[in-house]
């Protein structure tokens, strides 16, 4: 019997790796569709690659384009040869150890202190952006787009109203996967006519606004299950007490923000199902799943996300493969039943 599922991925740079890994992992599952998938930033790249791979050859053409995707990002980085990244990658150490590094290099720090100091309009006048190549390189929007296969919602954030803009159809193009992923102090804002008004409208990462949003798989998808790929850490022990820890912690915070109080809706929304409160059938009684590592997420920081290091990558994806991997053995007949998150604790 085959079950339909929906998918959330967040956004978080290289660390959508890890995502990448959750994916593979579920396309190997023969009698589990996925039917809708809202993402945000890095999870809307790999949302795309899917889609794409998946029009030319279902799950295995969705596969091998992820596996493509992630191969060309690693190739925009500071040591692209394919023989010294081969040769790196055996000597990779930990990701928390790899991102303690990288944090504390010459260069990070510099480039970290320009950021702070000059805006992407004065650092990068002529506006280029270093994933716009691989994005024209490695999807073709006429399957992205097509009516087939998943159907996916791309979130960014409107500079000018602070709304959150969905992107889906044929709206989705290169443009608004960059807007999605467009982090301010970086890139400057991406510009993208709206054909409602002629108006250029100004995106930045939708992250601020939702994380990515869920409210596109309630009114447009029939399945109730949503299972959310969670980059951002919910949880830090430690406090953070570096400049670079502090601001990173609150990005996270405000990239968690907005998908918290959906949860918290959606939580409220189940009690007065539960509770009678509503006529059945009014309301969509959502079912919640998670994949997350907050143990490794909290070891990474800002750095990594920049850093689309070969090994590095891999070392996430394996990372993704094996959460993804314990919660098939441990929920796999749960979807389409129940939930498995308590909501409450998460966001409470």
């Amino acid at each position: 019997m085959t079950t339909r599922i929906n998918l959330a991925l967040q956004g978080g740079g290289a660390h959508g790796a890890f995502t990448w890994g959750v994916l593979d992992r579920l396309l190997e599952e023969p009698d589990i569709e996925i039917e809708g998938i809202t993402a945000t930033s890095a999870g809307a790249m790999n949302a795309a690659a899917l889609k794409y791979g998946w029009m030319i050859d279902g799950r295995d053409g969705a596969r091998a384009k992820l596996d493509a995707f992630w191969e060309e990002i690693s190739a925009h980085t500071v040591l692209p040869n394919d023989m010294v990244q081969t040769w790196l990658t055996g000597f990779m150490p930990a990701p928390g150890r790899f991102s303690s590094l990288l944090e504390n290099s010459a260069g990070y720090l510099a480039v970290d202190m320009a950021t702070r100091l000059f805006s992407p309009y004065e650092i990068n006048p002529l506006g280029i952006h270093p994933l716009r190549a691989v994005v024209e390189k490695m999807l073709d929007f006429d399957k992205v787009c097509a009516l087939g296969g998943p159907k996916l919602f791309v979130s960014a954030t409107n500079v000018r109203t602070g709304k959150i803009k969905i992107f889906a159809g044929d709206e989705i193009g290169v443009d608004s996967l960059l807007a999605s992923a467009c982090l301010p102090t970086l890139y400057q804002a991406v510009e993208i006519e709206d054909p409602a008004t002629g108006r250029l409208e100004a995106y930045w990462d939708g992250g601020y606004t939702g994380n990515p949003a869920l409210f596109p798989l309630f009114y447009q998808t029939e399945s109730r299950d949503i299972l959310i790929v969670h980059i951002n850490p919910t949880h830090r022990e430690q406090v953070p007490r570096s400049a670079m820890q502090i601001m990173n912690r609150i990005n996270e915070i405000s990239f968690n923000s907005s998908l918290l109080r959906e949860l918290r809706a959606i939580d409220f929304v189940r009690r007065l199902i539960e509770d009678g409160a509503v006529q059945p059938g009014t309301m969509k009684d959502v079912l919640i799943h998670s994949i997350m590592d907050d143990e490794l997420m909290a070891s990474l920081g800002v750095a990594t996300k920049l850093t689309p290091n070969r090994g590095f990558l891999l070392s996430l994806k394996q990372a993704g493969r094996d959460r993804m991997a314990a919660f098939l053995e441990a929920h796999r007949d749960d979807l389409g039943q129940r939930g498995t998150v308590d909501l409450r604790a998460m966001f409470g």
